[in-house]
């Protein structure tokens, strides 16, 4: 697994543990990483930026997810699959540059380990229309 997946798998994980158990950013860094001891800088530091931007920017992240999930409210989406989308719209936010047909490719084969088979098709069209959207924003 390549560096960057781990760390968009890292991600997902601490959104995770923070949604669940209802617990700040800073209480999920400190309980998720002394167990990790295996995870190296660069897929640590990338995993951290990731977190850092789905949290600080989580109303602006939800307000993308419910415009583009028809009929689907952020609170009753399963857990695994709104922090997949949390994790792959931060950083189609916070690294422009990273081409979005990536982002998404990568946060399926995330989805892929942790998601219900299901719900595949449904994170493959919400984070294609963002990331339209988001391409069309910084195009105008």
């Amino acid at each position: 697994m390549g560096t960057r997946r781990k760390s968009r798998e890292l991600t997902m994980q601490m959104l995770f543990q923070g949604d669940l158990g209802k617990q700040t950013p800073e209480e999920v860094r400190k309980l998720f990483w002394p167990s990790r001891d295996d995870v190296d800088e660069e897929t640590r530091g990338f995993a951290e930026d990731l977190h850092r931007v789905a949290t600080s920017r989580q109303a602006e992240i939800d307000k993308i997810i419910e415009d583009h999930s028809q009929n689907w409210r952020i609170e009753r989406m399963p857990v695994v699959d709104r922090n997949l989308l949390r994790t792959a719209i931060a950083e189609m936010l916070a690294y422009p540059n990273t081409p979005g047909p990536i982002i998404i490719n990568e946060s399926l084969e995330v989805a892929k380990r942790y998601a219900a088979p299901e719900s595949i098709h449904f994170l493959n069209g919400v984070l294609d229309a963002i990331a339209r959207d988001l391409l069309k924003q910084r195009l105008s």
